[in-house]
């Protein structure tokens, strides 16, 4: 049994240490009193602390009791704290999703002796661990990743409930997405190329560009085509361009009446409620991966995993934080078992090559009733 710490509390967070107290002595962090509060009048066997992550000193003395760390706390804080745990000399599962390149960290790892696996959620994450176990035993040509998380009942205006913090979403749709086409790196800006994609249950939803190739840019340069793109229902991307296009995501403060205010903070604000997932709201994850390449013996193949997840009821879970947190608690478990002491930064195509890594998390996730259906021809 091991100690680990959870950074953040909110919904996948909170979901990740209950996975976690099964088997390990948890403790789940947060500025948010309520949150902790929430999660303890749930179950007994999770402690909690406040606590303030920007506070660097503090952050370091709190996680040092702990065998793990891992992170899910809002992505614009995530490069800062993932850099403060590495110099803790803390081995660290992370979710976190900064816009920054967890790979400059590396070097940082190494000399402090610590094991992070960064990006291990669902998209990127569990399409990672997928691709680097294929990768291994085929030559891959193409990838394509199609992944969305949204609310059973669509609501006008912008069809869409996030589990995520809303500045994260929106750091989705304003950062460049990069794709890789004929062995070249491609800059579009995000939300561009929007396709209608027929899916079997649940009918037509519209796919576009973001950034959720990430470090596989870096560690597949030899796969020809890679591209991922994020799926809402019809109609979203159009609201979200309106909203971009006339000013409500920039950054630069603007003088209203003498005071200074953050157009983006202000949205992000308003969209808080928006897009809040309610608490035992109907919804799902819908994930299609297409891999395409070919064997040692020079055949063609094209494998595809479709999944299909909804909220679970029984335990009071979001698809989303069972598929994003489960990656990361099968992960943090396969690492402690002692499948894995390599030094650095590992993103999760990494470690989906190593023996037996792709097994365990595809088993751990179906014991907790998160389903592929995979094809080849």
């Amino acid at each position: 049994m091991a100690e680990i710490i959870v950074l953040g509390a909110g919904m996948v967070g909170s979901a990740m240490a209950v996975d976690l107290s099964e088997n390990h002595k948890v403790t789940l962090a947060d500025l948010n009193l309520n949150s902790l509060e929430k999660i303890k009048s749930k179950t007994g066997l999770i402690n909690t602390i406040q606590l303030d992550v920007t506070h660097t000193e503090n952050l370091k003395n709190a996680v040092q009791p702990f065998d793990l760390v891992v992170c899910a706390v809002p992505g614009f804080l995530g490069f800062n704290v993932l850099k403060s745990l590495i110099e803790a000399g803390k081995n660290v599962v992370d979710i976190s999703f900064f816009p920054e390149n967890a790979l400059e960290l590396s070097q940082l790892a190494v000399q402090n002796n610590v094991t992070v696996i960064v990006d291990c959620g669902v998209a990127p994450g569990l399409g990672n661990i997928i691709l680097g176990y294929h990768n291994e035993r085929m030559k891959i040509t193409d990838f394509e990743c199609l992944v969305g998380g949204l609310p059973k009942i669509k609501k006008w205006p912008f069809y869409y409930k996030a589990p995520f913090s809303p500045v994260d979403v929106i750091e989705e749709y304003t950062r460049p997405a990069r794709y890789v086409e004929n062995g070249h790196t491609v800059i579009k800006e995000a939300l561009s190329d929007c396709e209608l994609i027929e899916f079997e249950k649940i009918g037509t939803l519209e796919a576009f560009n973001t950034d959720g190739l990430r470090s596989l840019i870096f560690t597949m340069p030899h796969i020809k085509n890679m591209k991922e793109k994020t799926l809402r229902y019809p109609g979203h991307v159009d609201t979200v361009k309106a909203l971009k296009a006339v000013g409500f995501f920039d950054k630069k403060p603007i003088d209203l009446k003498g005071q200074l205010i953050s157009p983006i903070e202000f949205t992000s604000k308003i969209l808080f409620h928006e897009w809040k997932l309610e608490e035992g709201e109907d919804e799902f994850t819908i994930m299609k991966i297409k891999l395409k390449g070919s064997d040692s013996d020079g055949n063609q193949q094209t494998i595809v995993y479709e999944l299909y997840d909804e909220y679970d009821p029984k335990t009071q879970t979001s698809s989303m934080a069972r598929t994003t947190g489960y990656t990361a608690t099968a992960a943090a478990n396969w690492f402690l078992e002692g499948n894995f002491n390599e030094k650095g930064i590992w993103p999760p195509e990494l470690i989906g090559k190593q023996t037996g890594c792709y097994e365990f998390v595809m088993a751990y996730l179906q014991e907790r009733g998160v389903h592929f259906n995979k094809t080849q021809s």
